[in-house]
């Protein structure tokens, strides 16, 4: 049998080989070159990542301090929550899981979307706030899908509860989760509730605390393997505020039903008792967060109840004016008590004629029974005297024209005009008609309601102007002392004191037996009463008058002075009962006794500051 060879040589191709023995240098190259970029290169880097897969802090968020009123009674305090957090550790794998996240809690993806973008430029293990008050659906969602969603966490938070009926909304204000802005400009966590209006905003800083934090290990699903330790939270401070509960609930009891203002303070020290704005808001609405559809309603409301009128409203202060024409009139000696003037219901100054607001005038006036009746003639006669200069200076030194100072945010400043201001605002000069405008508070001279109040009880306290204030602790500011002759004041007292309580003072319909109340009304209009009387309908009622009452207690040395303002409220008459009901609760809490103390030692009952029975008493419409 002949034999069978078979070649089993094998022929490699040369160049074949060393592209081989080249592509396995190559890959060994790529993996020295990876693991010396993991090693070395990026070591920190990596190893970072690594902790943070297992690794996380959570946020422990410290409760904000408690509101109190005078009384030590709880205002605002806070209730147990939670919410559910977004940690930021994977922002692939968070952005792949937003659409069923959005799902499962019943958020807007698009709001979510945006929220995240909101904040991808700070660090991404701080956490977002995706749903402030989580639902049990919203936790059992949660708990249900720590595999899923290992991003999502569960954090105890406090939120803020704030009194019933919008008790002094405005004063105390609102929370809401920090803004971008916040966040970059002062250092807040995207997480964190800080003050956007009020007191709540004022004292942020205060309320606010230190929040700590939690650090834990979690596994690749997030679950929790072991507690590392706890950096607990420190709860914000107290604040205790000079509002007394009783004057604060007489305030916004006058106040319902009315667009207006109602400000109480003791001018010995500043403290303010009360403070109320109308139409007013719902705080708690902001306690969690507000819904889109209530937040329009609020902003587009032409009632503007988040417009805080006692500290932001400025207004013409209309007859309540007088009380500081009369002042600088005395003090610079350009007429005495028994200066008088005629008033026939007109006066004609630079080729115009001004109008008297009782149209039969009231017949020979001196100062007493001017600023009782409020006589307009007598008061173009004084601002012509004083000049626009002399009245200005007054104004500002009585604290017109710029802010109080109270620790309130956004309070306005007011004006006092000049002719400096009127060149410099108006790009004109000042024409001698409108001092005479401005002597019985029309016109371009404005005012707040809380200004007003400060300047009319530190005049008829002597002088005395005493910063208000809302935070109680610590010693009231040394009051700012206006020099003021005795005279000036006794005279001006007397007469506030007979707006209230003589026959034909404008104001008598305030007027509380055993009580040392003065007072003083203003009215201020809008447009021209012939214009007003042939309007009909809402556009005639939001074009009436503005309404002024300014009234204190007792009239020498008072202790509480109270300034209400109506917008469109059509006289000060309206304005006066309101303004008398808040003193009578100061009175009341008083008790008996301080009210028999109170009449005695100005040498007055309650039966001699009281009208004859049958008389009858003129109601002023100044």
């Amino acid at each position: 049998m002949p034999e069978i060879h078979v070649n089993t040589t094998i022929r490699f191709d040369p160049r074949k080989v060393a592209l081989l023995r080249w592509f396995a240098v190559g890959v060994v190259v790529l993996l020295l070159a990876g693991f010396w970029r993991l090693q070395v290169a990026r070591a920190d880097y990596y190893a970072n990542l690594a902790d943070r897969n297992r690794i996380r802090t959570l946020p422990l968020l410290a409760p904000r301090g408690l509101i109190y009123d005078r009384d030590n009674n709880l205002l605002v305090d806070n209730y147990p929550s939670f919410s559910i957090i977004l940690i930021r550790d994977n922002l692939d794998e968070v952005q792949n899981s937003l659409a069923p996240i959005a799902r499962g809690l019943h958020l807007n993806l698009r709001s979510l979307e945006k929220r995240l973008k909101e904040f991808e430029s700070t660090a991404s293990h701080t956490s977002i706030v995706l749903k402030n008050e989580a639902t049990l659906a919203d936790i059992a969602f949660v708990e249900a899908h720590q595999i899923d969603f290992p991003e999502l966490e569960l954090v105890r938070m406090f939120r803020r509860r704030y009194p019933p009926n919008q008790l002094a909304a405005h004063l105390i204000g609102y929370v809401g989760k920090a803004s971008r802005k916040e966040v970059e400009q002062r250092g807040h966590d995207p997480s964190d509730v800080v003050g956007k209006m009020g007191l709540e905003r004022l004292y942020n800083d205060t309320l606010m605390g230190q929040s700590g934090q939690r650090r834990v290990i979690v596994d690749s699903r997030g679950k929790l393997v072991e507690l590392l330790g706890t950096d607990p939270a420190t709860p914000g401070k107290d604040l205790v505020l000079t509002i007394d509960p009783d004057v604060q609930l007489a305030a916004e009891r006058v106040l319902q039903g009315h667009k207006g203002a109602v400000v109480a303070l003791d001018p010995r020290t500043g403290d303010i008792l009360a403070m109320t704005s109308q139409p007013t808001f719902d705080p708690n609405l902001f306690a969690v967060q507000v819904p889109p559809a209530e937040w329009r309603k609020l902003i587009e409301n032409p009632d503007k109840p988040l417009f805080n009128r006692a500290i932001q409203a400025q207004i013409s202060p209309g007859s309540v004016f007088k009380i500081v024409v009369a002042a600088a009139a005395l003090e610079e000696e350009i007429i005495t008590s028994d200066t008088t003037v005629h008033c026939p219901g007109w006066a004609k100054h630079y080729d115009r004629i001004f109008r008297c607001w009782a149209p039969g005038g009231h017949g020979t006036v001196n100062l007493h029974k001017a600023l009782v009746q409020s006589c307009d003639v007598y008061f173009y006669r004084l601002g012509k005297r004083l000049g626009i200069e002399r009245i200005a200076q007054y104004a500002k030194k009585f604290g017109l024209g710029k802010p109080t100072g109270v620790d309130m945010p956004s309070e306005a400043g007011g004006l006092v005009p000049s002719p400096e201001w009127a060149q410099q605002v108006r790009k004109s000069k000042w024409y001698a008609g409108e001092t005479i405008s401005v002597a019985i508070g029309q016109g371009p001279i404005l005012t707040t309601p809380l200004q007003l109040a400060h300047t009319v009880g530190g005049i008829a306290s002597g002088g005395l102007f005493a910063r208000p204030r809302l935070h109680a602790n610590g010693d009231p500011i040394k009051p700012r002392k206006v020099k003021l002759a005795p005279a000036t004041i006794l005279k001006i007292t007397n007469a506030l004191w007979g707006v209230v309580n003589e026959p034909r003072g404008t104001a008598t319909i305030a007027r509380l037996p055993g009580i040392d109340l003065a007072g003083k009304t203003g009215t201020t209009q809008v447009i021209g009463y012939e214009a007003l009387a042939k309007l009909r309908g809402p556009r005639g009622k939001n074009l009436s008058p503005n309404a002024w009452f300014v009234g204190f207690a007792p009239r020498r040395n008072p202790e509480i002075v109270v300034a209400v303002f109506l917008e469109n409220g059509g006289s000060g008459v309206v304005a006066a009962p309101l303004g008398s009901e808040v003193i009578r609760a100061y009175y009341k809490k008083m008790g008996r006794e301080a009210l028999r103390q109170v009449a005695s030692s100005h040498g007055t009952s309650p039966a001699s500051s009281a009208p004859a029975s049958g008389s009858l008493i003129r109601r002023g419409n100044d």
